[in-house]
């Protein structure tokens, strides 16, 4: 088990749930393509309302029922483990944001059993 203690960076990724990854939902294939390269940890954060580039605006209200709302996917994680995630944004990702920050880790453990 990796551990991760002192400042370290985090990644947001920005993008809307239609996108998608070889038929995949980009969220699903992001994931599973971050455990298989060894991060330390991701979660996806799903939006009630936003927009992005394109000033259109997404949200959950009925009456405007739209197909792309805001996803976040948050990876924190070393710095080097962070410079092998960003060929792998290039290839996956087409549009939305990527932020990265340096964040300070105050406590990373396995749930106890």
């Amino acid at each position: 088990m990796r551990t991760l203690s002192g400042e370290q960076v985090m990644v947001r990724i920005f993008f809307g749930e239609s996108d998608k990854w070889k038929h995949q939902p980009l969220e699903t294939a992001l994931l599973e393509r971050l455990r298989k390269e060894g991060f330390a940890g991701a979660t996806v954060f799903r939006g009630v309302a936003g927009f992005g580039a394109n000033s259109v605006i997404h949200t959950t209200h009925l009456l405007e029922l739209s197909s792309g709302l805001p996803v976040v996917i948050e990876v924190v994680d070393t710095e080097e483990h962070v410079e092998k995630l960003l060929p792998v944004l290039d290839e996956m990702l087409d549009d939305g944001l990527v932020t990265i920050e340096k964040v300070r880790v105050l406590r990373y453990s396995p749930a106890r059993r």
